[in-house]
């Protein structure tokens, strides 16, 4: 916890597993490496069904490369701070690749105050434990539009809908529900009592441009600096510019980068 506390807000998703779960890989869903140097820990990599490095400098990045091409791949991607995303990549690639998609720049954006500009939309409310059924068709949607695969692939969706059913029972999966339809969602994805992660951000594609995402999102950041933590977080696609932008209006600020491989 001492070296994920080091940047609560880019080590949330690592973070978050940990505060839930410990270090036991059966609950935690993977595994933690570490990288000691002079006795002392100095870096961790969750290998689970992401990779990701934390407070990994080159070193580190050597070591734990070696370990994932010794055990062969399982993650479906590898994500991360993008420097040390990168580096890790680099060092894969010749043995894991080729990727399926390559998001070298990712901007990681942040806010810690409600939105001064933007009136956070009335309709956004928690998803219901009734409702799973109304959610999913939008969080398939997103997942196949964000990621380029669909999420009902494999086990018809069973891991998926297992997923949305359990943030929806923590509440914090959120949306705006017309005529039994969603036409904006969001959920808070990793949760820490220092920092907390949006994530699934998605408008009805018939509904964009209307300004849905700005009155969500302003909703959402509402509920998360309420009652969740106080620095929100998120990642958006470097080429989304219509969301960056929209982000940057409800009050968000870029502080820094992820990356992301996808297989």
């Amino acid at each position: 916890m001492d070296v994920l506390g080091r940047d609560p807000v880019t080590n949330v998703f690592v973070a978050s597993r940990v505060h839930l779960a410990g270090a036991d890989p059966w609950r935690l869903g993977g595994e933690l490496w570490g990288y000691y140097e002079s006795g002392r820990l100095a870096s961790l990599c969750y290998a689970g069904a992401n990779l990701v490095p934390v407070e990994a400098g080159p070193e580190a990045i050597r070591s734990f490369a070696d370990r994932a091409r010794r055990q062969g791949r399982r993650c479906s991607s590898i994500v991360g701070p993008a420097e040390a995303a990168a580096n890790l990549w680099g060092l894969l690639e010749p043995v894991w690749g080729p990727a399926r998609d390559v998001r070298p720049v990712q901007p990681l954006m942040v806010a810690t105050e409600s939105s001064r500009t933007v009136a956070p939309d009335p309709r956004v409310r928690r998803v219901r434990h009734d409702e799973i059924d109304i959610a999913m068709p939008a969080c398939v949607a997103m997942f196949t539009e964000e990621v380029g695969v669909s999420p009902l692939a494999g086990d018809g969706g069973a891991l998926y809908r297992a997923r949305v059913a359990e943030l929806i029972h923590a509440g914090r999966a959120f949306a705006r529900i017309e005529d039994g339809r969603v036409v904006f969602k969001a959920e808070i994805g990793a949760v820490t009592p220092h920092a907390c992660q949006i994530q699934g951000v998605w408008v009805a594609p018939d509904r964009r441009g209307e300004g849905l995402s700005e009155i969500g999102m302003a909703a959402v950041l509402d509920f998360a600096l309420r009652e969740v933590a106080p620095v929100v977080s998120l990642y958006v696609n470097s080429y989304n510019t219509p969301a960056r932008a929209a982000y940057r209006r409800v009050g968000f600020a870029e502080t820094g980068a992820f990356m992301s491989v996808l297989f």
